[in-house]
């Protein structure tokens, strides 16, 4: 009896010197690549290698072979700067790559060499997790509360496919979202956004893993943050459990525990650290947390831990323990999944057909059938009442079209009121359930478009709605967006001046501007309602372009098809709208939105007066310049320098289609408070003046 107990004594002695040995393959890789780069955060990659090891090897539902299967855990690393975390479990556990056919390539995501390379140019091992770029990477992290926040939206988008897609006998959905963030997560406004929303919903299949480790770039967090977290997040409604030391495996693995025996509400494991800084004799925790630790220090780090002083060592046998673990563990659950949707295929073929479209980011057959035509009419539709029915359809024939506003949906027109749509809201409000559509993300800006970008990382075609205004605040999740190359869906009505009585602090005037200043993000302002079905055609058929679909508040004329060129033009960014009888213009009238429609009536008086004019409408500048010389030049012939572009906006960056000396028509100002015809006419947006800046300019050039 003796001898088995000192076995069993022996054998628990060895499996807890094989994990530390796991756990410091993760430190010292972060170390040297973090030394060889003489550049970035090794401190808390190195005090949260056991909380890694812990999740990934023993908890994670994630087979390292096929890092994309549907049913998979899905893990953010809010805390980007502390990258080689990731970037060390990633090649540990041997994950694979995959290309953007969704094809698995066979050879590993992170080999070592890229880990040498770390942050260096075309490394897999960037400064910052980014998505596309590395495979187990599930989204871009970096600006600070972005990750956490994102990662509700792959909760919620876990909860909607497995209300959707499982049916009795087959689990389809079930995965968890798992993001580690930290004090600067904490205080960004952000997370308080998704924290509220997601204890809200009773969002069970989502953990946040907090590094208390109460250091900060400037320092000690004594100087900034004082606030109690816990009560901060009980009072949210989630469930709070404390690992009062990140090295204790026993304590994170029955915090796991409890995460997933917890109903009804999120789990904040809050984790206690110590920055990590080596050997015993180091003070300079602001240095250990942003800079390399320097060749001596890593030495003496080295020898503590009793480890070879040697760069980049991974020893064999911890790869074949992580392979023991986590490889077949997940192996086996991809496998089972697999193998589960073979017969959901043959019980359930529409839904089977569904799963796999969304996976490739394809759509239904049939997915455009019965969008509107609109007929002319002088007095018009609103881009927003266009923009709303020709959702509805579509989210009739593609069953994941889904998303919502931040709690504007009767001025945004985006709510989905076709029967059966429903509401997604937690099952216990008796409003709707997990299966709903239509999202309410309240009053919050930022965290909406962070949980759209969650949304279409899980592969749902999302959308999230505000005033152009409010896009300020928003600006970080719509960047990620187009970094990310994810088709998630920004639509801003409101555009203009339009606005009227609301005055300045509601009439966007850079915001246009600035989101065309986005490389990546493609900005469409449809000019009439016909143009508003033909964004919503670019936007479906988009698998790696955002879009910030801009739409007015006011009625837009709908222009006579059979007189003006069809509307499908959009479909190259700008066209031809009408022209000159002989196609030789003597001035060409550019415009997006409602501007459009302006163009058109100076261009009809024009021609009653023997001017010559052409109408070119350009709804997506990003879309246009990606067309052929010979298309541009047929549409904007260099020839012609007598322009004026009209936008009800600033003029920047307009430069590039009225010329040197062509006429901008646009604002200077922040506007005013006053009923709509009394600020065009106040700011020159008016028939008369559009006409009168034309004929200067054609004499101009006479």
């Amino acid at each position: 009896m003796a001898a088995q107990e000192q076995a069993k004594i022996q054998a628990e002695k060895a499996k807890e010197a094989m994990e530390f040995k796991a756990i410091n393959t993760i430190r010292t890789l972060s170390m040297d690549a973090v030394q060889a780069a003489n550049s970035g955060h090794p401190g808390t990659a190195m005090a949260m290698a056991p909380v890694v090891y812990t999740l990934w090897n023993e908890a994670l539902a994630f087979d390292p072979d096929d890092p994309i299967w549907p049913n998979r855990d899905r893990f953010v690393l809010s805390i980007g700067h502390a990258s080689m975390l990731l970037y060390s479990i990633l090649h540990l556990t041997q994950v694979k790559a995959v290309n953007g056919k969704y094809e698995r390539m066979g050879e590993l995501s992170v080999p070592l060499d890229d880990i040498k390379r770390f942050r260096q140019l075309d490394s897999r091992c960037p400064g910052h997790p980014e998505y596309r770029w590395t495979s187990g990477v599930e989204t871009t992290t970096g600006p600070l509360g972005q990750g956490v926040a994102t990662s509700v939206g792959m909760a919620i988008a876990s909860k909607w496919q497995a209300a959707h897609f499982n049916r009795p006998g087959f689990e389809m959905f079930s995965y968890d979202t798992y993001a580690i963030c930290g004090d600067g997560c904490m205080m960004e406004g952000l997370s308080h956004e998704a924290a509220s929303l997601a204890a809200h919903l009773k969002l069970d299949n989502l953990c946040w893993i907090y590094d208390n480790n109460k250091i900060t770039i400037e320092g000690h967090t004594e100087w900034a943050f004082s606030e109690d977290v816990a009560t901060r997040f009980v009072g949210y409604g989630w469930n709070v459990v404390r690992v009062g030391d990140a090295n204790d495996l026993n304590m994170m693995r029955r915090a796991l525990n409890t995460f997933k025996k917890t109903k009804d509400r999120p789990t904040l494991i809050i984790v206690d650290s110590h920055i990590a800084w080596g050997a015993p004799n180091k003070q300079d925790t602001h240095a250990a947390h942003g800079e390399p630790l320097g060749e001596e220090e890593i030495r003496l780090t080295k020898k503590n831990y009793g480890w070879p002083d040697e760069k980049f060592l991974v020893p064999e046998d911890v790869l074949a323990h992580y392979k023991a673990g986590i490889g077949e563990r997940g192996g086996k659950l991809r496998r089972d999944w697999f193998d589960k949707f073979a017969e959901y295929k043959k019980a359930h073929a529409e839904l089977a057909d569904h799963l796999e479209r969304m996976q490739r980011r394809a759509l239904p057959e049939n997915w455009d059938k019965d969008l509107p035509v609109y007929p002319a009419d002088a007095k018009g539709v609103a881009g927003r009442d266009a923009g709303g029915k020709v959702l509805n359809q579509l989210a009739k024939n593609v069953p994941w079209l889904m998303g919502g506003s931040a709690d504007l949906a009767p001025s945004t027109k985006t709510r989905l009121t076709f029967e059966g749509a429903g509401d997604f809201i937690n099952p216990e409000s008796h409003l709707g359930d997990y299966g709903g559509r239509n999202f309410h993300f309240g009053v919050r800006e930022h965290a909406m478009h962070a949980i759209v970008n969650g949304l279409s990382l899980s592969k749902i075609k999302p959308y999230g709605s505000q005033f152009l205004i409010f896009s300020d605040y928003a600006r970080t999740a719509i960047r990620l967006s187009a970094i990310m190359e994810i088709p998630a869906v920004h639509i801003f009505t409101h555009d203009s001046i339009g606005v009227g009585e609301d005055g300045p602090t509601h009439q966007p005037i850079e915001h246009l501007g600035s989101l065309r200043a986005i490389p990546g993000l493609v900005t469409l302002r449809p000019g009439d309602a016909n143009e508003v079905v033909e964004a919503w055609r670019f936007i479906m058929k988009s698998r790696h372009e955002p879009v910030a679909l801009i739409l007015t508040r006011q009625p837009l004329p709908t222009l006579d098809r059979t007189k003006y060129n069809s509307a499908e033009g959009l479909q190259k960014g700008g066209y031809v709208v009408g022209d000159a009888a002989d196609a030789k213009p003597d001035v060409i009238l550019i415009g997006t939105g409602s501007e459009v429609s302006l163009c058109v009536s100076a261009h009809e008086e024009l021609a009653k007066q023997g001017v010559k004019s052409r109408v070119v409408s350009i709804p997506s500048w990003e879309v246009f310049e990606h067309q052929t010389a010979a298309y541009k030049e047929s549409v904007l012939p260099a020839a012609v320098k007598a322009r004026v572009c009209v936008e009800q906006a600033g003029s920047f960056g307009w430069e590039r289609y009225a010329g040197d000396t062509g006429c901008i028509i646009a604002m200077k100002s922040f506007g005013a408070s006053a009923p709509l015809k009394e600020l065009q006419k106040k700011f020159g947006f008016t028939t008369e003046n559009v006409i009168e800046r034309a004929k200067e300019q054609i004499a101009k050039k006479a």
